[in-house]
């Protein structure tokens, strides 16, 4: 070939790959911008009928954005817990969990079946006394929001409302008066249960509900036949607007204005029985109805419902929250109220028919997005599993809706019998970020980028993100997890944000990448009391103040190198990480898998890696704790629960200057990772659980425990098994059962103990059928093999796993 045609040919070849170059390059690099000018709207004080205040002068007051405690913005992190699905001896430990894991307000029901099981005798002792519930909940400085029915759902019998109630000459959940007289006299029963305990008397209680889904749900009547149709517990004119379960509803609803009327008079209830409270909620979801102005509607959001086939959530997707909440339409005016969900499902109930599994690496991205897009208030629904009651051989289940007759474990971060799952530890990452900078959070305005509206949950390519700012500071909120659709990474990002006095690129220089999967809160100008950090691909998790001194502490992400940069040329102090001087700022970078600290103008820096992170425990005198045991603190010191091993290590930050004192196990020092850290080690005396189980037939076993467990805090029992459901008897009574849905059956054993030492426990295994419908459900490494046959029950593997128990402190 000749060479100028050779020289062509490179010249087109070069000019052809640059191009290529260029555009891959144009192609990787996805740059977004965001205009953060537009002004804020304005806050609303005073238009609501909600507040109070303390004899000792505190105040609880709703805006139109947010609450404010003594006039300070607050977000209330609102958990779940049922105390009448729970024994009470273990009420007070399973408190200090919710504390330990960043819950600051305890929401309960009151089943009003449960406490008058016979009409005119009302029961408050035992596992059901509410009273010493609430008590135990202030002692250890947690608000209480309770809930009053009379209509509760909650998947319990009836929803909540006696049996006896349905043979009556009214209408259930109406203005009939022969209702409102039942209603008057449970709410004068609660309120005597709530004396001196409301917050206007300096307690704890600072809300209830009223209510719930009124006008929306209803549950059904348990005294049916079977073959028959629904009959719901519900009044007639409701029955077009009554769903199932949570939903959008786009029905018309003519008795709207009833509605509201009746929740009018609910409030009007409670207030002259003497529950004036500074909070009064009601569900308002999917057009329920509310207190116009009196009461403060909760939102909802369950991404894996047994109610509606399994899809794509629209949940993980910004938008503005206040203004448009999930499941609208709803019955108020928005932009009257903050947003502050009641009922996030960090769970699920699963059903003879539905079982579907709640990822734990799915809640942590649920609530970036709801905090991102603009609510200043979490609430789970359920934080804390437990076990549905039964009496006189009656189950108070809602077994027409197919549920489990005893167990309540709803797949929560703490599960039935107290144990704690890995969005537990997750989600406390967000609960200590709330806990130290809610207060900055919550009276920022929520801008979304240009092409928000036209995302869908099926669209994984495009970056998901909302930025929070008062227009001096901000927060921004990314995420790359989506619910039954596949993630992949992002990479080649940069943000660009637009102030109206500044303009703000993260990273600073080059791009960044967020891996699948990956939720995250990146601050930016943020002022840390006169120290400015500029951005930041690390996300806060607490300032810390041990002896008055500011510890500033953040985690990193996988995938996103640690990068922090402050305004100005300060002098920096770095222990393994270094800094950089260029263009009036000061750049920390430090190693994603490792404990780095850096000193800037009198302050401390720490970060950690996210696994350390989530072994994050923090103390009432500014310490941050880090195990993988449960550590539950109080007023003497911190009890340290060892599941499993009988070596427990503890890391401490800042460092212990005073011996550690161990009782209930030997101390041994340990050999630190970091020398910002101290380190020791508590080690048990090994014991095997005297536990012990026969099969009896095919598909029963005898557990038997003839001397009990001594030394031992709990033993829980973990049975792999493939089948349909199981159960669990003492002495022919069911005590605890189990639906099969891929992960081991748990079962606490010390709420059993005593009768275990007389005599032995039945379990009972059903197969599961080839037929089962709840199959879609199931995971491929859960489903049974039907090669050979349409049922199957195979027992793999029982294990007995001990529970150690410690106590230490420092002086």
């Amino acid at each position: 070939m000749h060479a100028t045609m050779i020289g062509h040919h490179f010249q087109r070849f070069l000019w052809t790959s640059l191009v290529g170059l260029a555009f891959t390059s144009l192609r990787a690099q996805q740059v977004h911008d965001i205009d953060l000018s537009p002004p804020p709207e304005a806050l609303k004080r005073g238009h609501l009928m909600l507040g109070g205040h303390t004899p000792q002068g505190d105040s609880l007051l709703v805006n139109s954005q947010y609450v404010e405690l003594n006039q300070v913005p607050f977000v209330p992190i609102v958990g779940e817990f049922h105390y009448a699905r729970y024994p009470a001896d273990f009420w007070e430990e399973s408190i200090l969990k919710m504390k330990a894991g960043g819950i600051n307000v305890i929401a309960t029901y009151v089943f009003w079946n449960l406490h008058e099981y016979t009409e005119g005798e009302f029961d408050w002792q035992g596992n059901l006394d509410l009273r010493r519930f609430l008590q135990l909940c202030a002692k250890h400085h947690l608000y209480t929001i309770v809930r009053l029915g009379p209509f509760a759902h909650g998947e319990m019998r009836n929803g909540g409302l006696p049996d006896w109630l349905y043979g009556r000459p009214f209408e259930v959940r109406s203005n009939d008066p022969g209702y409102v007289a039942y209603v008057e006299r449970l709410y004068g029963q609660i309120a005597h249960q709530l004396q001196g305990l409301l917050y206007k008397d300096g307690g704890h209680v600072i809300g209830v509900q009223l209510e719930n889904e009124f006008q929306h749900s209803a549950a059904q009547w348990e005294l049916s036949y079977p073959g028959t149709a629904p009959e719901y517990t519900v009044a007639a004119r409701d029955e077009q607007v009554t769903h199932a379960g949570v939903s959008v509803s786009h029905i018309a609803n003519e008795n709207e204005a009833y509605g509201q009327d009746h929740m009018v008079n609910l409030k009007k209830i409670a207030y002259a029985k003497g529950l004036d409270v500074p909070l009064y909620t009601a569900t308002g979801w999917g057009n329920a109805a509310i207190v116009p102005r009196g009461s403060l509607p909760v939102t909802a959001g369950y991404v894996y419902p047994t109610w509606a086939p399994p899809a794509p959530s629209p949940f993980y997707l910004f938008k503005d929250i206040r203004r448009q909440p999930d499941y609208s339409p709803v019955s108020y005016e928005t932009t009257l109220y903050p947003s502050i969900p009641a009922e996030l499902g960090s769970g699920i109930q699963i059903t003879t028919r539905r079982r579907p599994t709640v990822l734990p690496e799915s809640l942590e991205p649920l609530i970036v997005r709801t905090l991102g897009s603009g609510s200043n208030g979490i609430g789970y629904y359920m934080y804390h599993g437990g076990s549905t009651p039964s009496r006189d051989g009656k189950y108070f289940s809602e077994e027409i809706g197919g549920l489990p007759k005893i167990s309540y474990d709803f797949q929560a971060p703490i599960g039935e019998y107290g144990q704690l799952r890995p969005h537990y530890h997750s989600l406390r990452l967000l609960h200590l970020f709330l806990e130290s900078y809610g207060d900055r959070l919550a009276p920022m305005t929520t801008y979304l980028p240009a092409n928000h509206a036209s995302l869908t949950p099926t669209d994984t390519e495009t970056l998901r993100y909302a930025v929070r700012t008062d227009q001096h500071a901000g927060f921004i909120f990314l995420n790359n997890f989506q619910d039954h659709v596949a993630t992949h990474d992002l990479s080649g990002l940069q943000l660009r944000l637009q102030l109206p006095d500044a303009a703000i690129q993260l990273p600073e220089r080059g791009t960044f990448t967020l891996p699948s999967g990956t939720s995250a809160i990146l601050p930016f100008l943020l002022n840390l009391e006169g120290t400015l950090l500029r951005t930041a691909t690390v996300q806060p998790l607490t300032i810390l103040r041990p002896e008055g001194q500011a510890h500033y502490v953040f985690f990193s992400h996988e995938g996103l190198p640690p990068e922090l940069v402050f305004a100005g040329s300060p002098s920096v102090k770095t222990e393994n990480c270094r800094a950089t001087t260029q263009n009036g700022s000061v750049t920390v970078r430090g190693p994603a898998d490792e404990i780095f600290r850096f000193q800037l103008e009198g302050k401390n820096f720490l970060v950690l890696p996210r696994a350390l992170a989530l072994q994050a425990w923090k103390s009432h005198d500014e310490h941050l704790l880090f195990s993988e045991s449960t550590l539950l603190e109080q007023d003497t010191g911190w009890q340290l629960l060892s599941l499993g091993t009988p070596l427990a290590q503890v890391l401490v930050y800042p460092t212990v200057k005073t011996p550690v004192q161990v009782t209930g196990a030997t101390l041994e020092n340990m050999r630190s990772p970091s020398k910002l850290l101290s380190a020791f080690q508590l080690r048990f005396r090994e014991i095997t659980p005297d536990v012990h189980v026969e099969q009896v037939t095919p598909n029963k076993y005898t557990l038997s425990a003839p001397s009990g467990w001594q030394g031992l805090h709990d033993v829980f029992l973990q049975i792999h098994y493939t089948g349909d459901r199981a159960m669990a008897f003492v002495n022919g009574q069911l005590v605890a059962d189990h639906f099969y849905y891929g992960p081991p059956w748990e079962m606490g054993l010390r709420r059993f103990k005593a009768p275990l030492q007389q005599q032995d426990m039945t379990l009972f295994f059903h197969p599961i059928r080839k037929e089962y419908a709840y199959l879609t459900d199931l995971s491929e490494a859960a489903l049974p093999d039907f090669s050979e046959a349409t049922s199957v029950l195979e027992i793999k593997k029982i294990d007995f796993v001990p529970e150690y128990a410690a106590f230490f402190h420092w002086q």
